[in-house]
């Protein structure tokens, strides 16, 4: 299995862990990214919000019911906040967080790391080991006819990967839409995964111990109200 694909894969796993938290999230940053515009078809930053929670399987009725929240035009202003930290053994970690409250999410996600052998540091401490990249998957389509259906979409990938779910695409975050439209062009409209992540350039092992103490601090992040993803450089 491909190492790139496997944390996106551990990611979604700790996230199955609690629905109800996947549900709430989604439902924030749905209701956020359609207070612009809430119809999809116009509203390119909101359809791909709405592509990725499918994948986190978020129900119909929670996505509809944000995007009517935002047609009412009133309720929480959110504000998008990124944190940059060090885990065990100097393991790079990114926190994006959604929040109403900023003094309450800083002292939460500075709490985690503390709390699990890591430190909070300052911005651009960890970014500069990450590349933003568009990374769109699905489990039923053959690579020879991907290879053609990119190559018909002029979209250029970093790295295409084949893994036993499937076969997950990475390009530059300015052909994320070119990338989902080579897929649904093969007729493909339920993806494994489909959203812009963090991408570390390189990854790093760590032993038995400190990987526990690593995977408890991702664990204690993402089970934090005010965070939405989680990325590092660890290989799992």
């Amino acid at each position: 299995m491909g190492r790139k694909w496997n944390n996106i894969k551990y990611a979604k796993a700790a996230k199955d862990a609690n629905r109800s938290k996947v549900y709430a999230k989604f439902g924030r940053e749905i209701y956020m990214a359609a207070r612009s515009e809430p119809d999809p078809s116009l509203n390119r930053h909101l359809m791909a919000v709405i592509d990725k929670a499918k994948t986190y399987k978020v129900p119909k009725d929670i996505i509809d019911r944000a995007i009517d929240k935002a047609k009412g035009g009133k309720g929480e202003n959110y504000e998008t906040l990124r944190y940059e930290g060090y885990g065990p053994n100097g393991s790079a970690v990114i926190v994006d967080c959604l929040t109403d409250n900023v003094n309450r999410t800083v002292s939460e996600v500075r709490a985690a790391f503390s709390k699990n052998s890591g430190s909070l540091g300052v911005s651009g401490s960890v970014t500069f080991m990450f590349e933003p990249t568009a990374v769109v998957g699905a489990a039923t389509v053959s690579e020879d006819d991907l290879l053609e259906s990119l190559m018909n979409s002029e979209c250029d990938v970093t790295d295409i990967e084949t893994t036993e779910e499937g076969i997950m695409v990475y390009a530059p975050i300015e052909n994320f839409q070119k990338a989902q439209d080579a897929f649904k062009a093969l007729g493909i409209d339920e993806f494994l995964t489909c959203e812009v992540s963090m991408i570390p350039i390189t990854t790093i092992d760590l032993s038995d111990e400190a990987l526990e103490k690593f995977e408890r601090l991702v664990d204690t992040l993402d089970d934090l109200d005010d965070v939405q993803s989680v990325y590092h450089n660890v290989n799992l």
